[in-house]
């Protein structure tokens, strides 16, 4: 499960206003969380950054083919939607569910750990998670560099979450990029 973490708070960001659909105030939303059948349901409300345009309540939900469309109280036209266009939604970190599978994790969680080669030595620090198309680490190198590296077990075979630190076994190449 992931969510994006607002390092200022301890909030994590499951979502963002896109645009209006329609004339009766439906919105899309970029969806920044793997349950948002659970997170996104009537009567549930958001935190949002700025804070100024909230908190909102979700009133209505539905999904238009790929694309999650939320009504929210007291928004009924487009042009109130259009007013919270680029509105991130925040949920507090206590209120996340604990994670079952331990090789599963938030991204806060990762964000802030040291990263590590197999040898032991210092690579950098994970700075973000990406999910284009899979989750990639962001990781800032001790030379200043901006590293992608794919999250996944052949590459990053250690999580220490506690610890605070991650290993990578990076294939032949992948640091020069």
């Amino acid at each position: 499960m992931s969510a994006l973490h607002d390092s200022s708070t301890d909030t994590v960001v499951v979502g963002r206003i896109g645009r209006p659909h329609g004339v009766r105030g439906e919105m899309t939303v970029e969806v920044r969380t793997d349950d948002p059948d659970l997170r996104f349901v009537p009567g549930a409300v958001f935190a949002t950054a700025p804070s100024s345009r909230g908190p909102l309540t979700v009133t209505g939900r539905r999904w238009h083919r790929e694309v999650l469309l939320l009504v929210v109280e007291g928004v009924q036209s487009r042009e109130a939607a259009e007013e919270l266009r680029n509105t991130e939604l925040l949920v507090d970190i206590a209120d996340l569910p604990e994670l079952d599978d331990p090789e599963c994790f938030y991204d806060h969680q990762l964000v802030g750990l040291a990263v590590r080669l197999t040898d032991e030595s210092e690579l950098g620090e994970v700075v973000a998670v990406r999910h284009d198309g899979g989750d990639l680490l962001v990781v800032r190198a001790a030379d200043g560099r901006e590293l992608l590296i794919p999250f996944v077990g052949a590459i990053v075979p250690t999580v220490d979450v506690a610890g605070g630190f991650l290993v990578v076994n990076p294939p032949e190449g992948l640091l020069e990029l």
